[in-house]
């Protein structure tokens, strides 16, 4: 692969001078927590939020107007007061309706799901939420998401491409996106099977020259042949946009984090030199850049105190030019609003600060958390495991610094108990690490290319070595 670096005084002269002060908070891809406790810790920003203040990117192609931040739907609220990705409660219609109103009122008008969101039913919820209102107020994006072999049929995939439609309450579909490509053992494999062999591609260029798909695109995970596979056939395809997972960590480090991943720095270049539209997921990386480890925070907090630690990733991403949108699956009001400071209007990040996340990146690839991202794309475990809480349960001991390395640790015994407690309080016993078999159905499955059985056995190996006291 060839780079075309950008320089990070060059990159500054694109965007230029910063507006006035805002501050960030919560993602996409990826938020600060479902968790209800976790929103007055002093880590989303305060201040009114202007309605006529959002930032905008223009589609070249439509020149239409697109809020910078868009509106996620993978995370909608449950009628229990959580997400509905951490709990079977049916989604609370009227609270998402709320949200979307809020949204669109303060200038967000970019709105995305799936048909995989939510279990399934991410695009009919958000189709009653958005037919209250007029059709022109907002931009839906949705994904022809065909992840299963069952699914893989000319007949099936046009079953889910149809029922978008349908759930949706719309006659055109704003972006449209081949959703996910690069997943799989082989990328290019399953891409194929997923999109050329049953003709589906081909389908959807004739719906968009039909007009029912306004701006087609790919969301892109894993297996780099498949990115430059599909950016070398630009001039056939045409893609209107591409939506990639960028943050401050992944620019340069992605590797470092999951050898699979592909550095964004050389993503966002090729893009940008095609002049292709750029769609960010994971600008939070998965939530770990809203829940750093304490030190790392404080240092954030130190350089800009009235801004969330979370406000730092979406600034950096928010200033690179080609971005049109920024995805945030926002599941309360709090963080909707603490985004919407964040882009009422953006203020870009400075030279300095691009250094100081730079480094920033550099302390965090010191803390080896595993890169989930808690889209529960894994699950169901055929053997009941509740793979995301293992994971995420390590990633917030690692964060707080409940790892203890040794039995000398003078804080051994507080972060052992920590790890186990909180351990057991958060995956029932019959769904932890010690009961998976290696069975490699997650793998396939999984976004961020996780060797899933390998974490899992690396977890259950430190949380036995803690129960039976041993030296670790």
């Amino acid at each position: 692969m060839k780079k075309e670096n950008i320089s990070r005084r060059n990159f500054v002269k694109k965007i230029g001078a910063a507006a006035a002060v805002t501050s960030v908070a919560t993602l996409s891809g990826g938020i600060i927590s479902c968790k209800r406790n976790k929103l007055s810790d002093g880590t989303l920003a305060k201040g009114e939020i202007p309605k006529d203040k959002m930032t905008y990117r223009t589609n070249p192609k439509t020149n239409e107007k697109v809020s910078l931040l868009g509106y996620g739907c993978m995370r909608i609220p449950s009628v229990d007061n959580t997400s509905t990705r951490e709990s079977d409660s049916p989604i609370d219609q009227e609270q998402w309706n709320r949200l979307i109103d809020y949204a669109l009122e303060h200038g967000v008008n970019y709105i995305d799901t799936s048909p995989a969101y939510c279990k399934g039913q991410s695009e009919t919820v958000t189709g009653i939420a958005l037919s209250r209102h007029k059709r022109e107020e907002f931009f839906i994006a949705t994904k022809l998401s065909n992840f299963a072999p069952s699914t893989w049929s000319r007949e099936e995939s046009m079953k889910i491409y149809r029922n978008s439609f349908k759930a949706l309450q719309v006659d055109y579909i704003d972006y449209y996106l081949l959703h996910g490509v690069g997943m799989g053992d082989d990328g290019m494999d399953t891409f194929n099977k997923r999109y050329i062999d049953n003709g589906m591609l081909d389908f959807l260029l004739k719906e968009r020259e039909a007009g029912k798909i306004r701006n087609l695109g790919f969301s892109y995970h894993g297996d780099i042949k498949v990115f430059d596979y599909l950016l070398a056939n630009h001039n056939k395809y045409h893609w209107d946009f591409v939506q990639i997972q960028m943050n401050y960590v992944d620019w340069k480090h992605a590797k470092e984090v999951n050898t699979r991943n592909t550095n964004a720095e050389y993503l966002y270049s090729e893009l940008e030199k095609r002049n292709i539209p750029v769609v960010i997921m994971e600008p939070l990386l998965g939530g770990r850049l809203s829940n750093v480890p304490n030190y790392i925070a404080q240092t954030l907090k130190q350089r800009e105190p009235e801004k969330s630690v979370a406000s730092w990733a979406f600034r950096w991403v928010g200033s690179f030019p080609k971005i049109l949108t920024v995805l945030s699956g926002m599941t309360y009001m709090e963080h909707l609003q603490d985004n919407l400071r964040s882009f009422c209007p953006l203020t870009p990040v400075t030279e300095d600060d691009m250094e100081f996340l730079e480094q920033t990146a550099q302390q965090m690839l010191k803390y080896p958390t595993i890169p989930c991202n808690d889209c529960k794309y894994c699950m169901p475990c055929p053997y009941g495991l509740n793979i995301p809480a293992i994971l995420l349960h390590y990633n917030k001991c690692i964060n707080e610094g409940n790892m203890p390395s040794s039995k000398q640790d003078p804080a051994y015994r507080k972060a052992r108990k920590a790890f186990l407690v909180g351990y057991d309080r958060s995956v029932p016993t019959l769904r932890q690490a010690d009961h998976c078999i290696g069975c490699n159905h997650c793998v396939p499955h999984c976004p961020q290319n996780i060797n899933i059985p390998a974490e899992l056995r690396k977890i259950d190996l430190y949380a036995e070595a803690l129960r039976q006291g041993k030296e670790l």
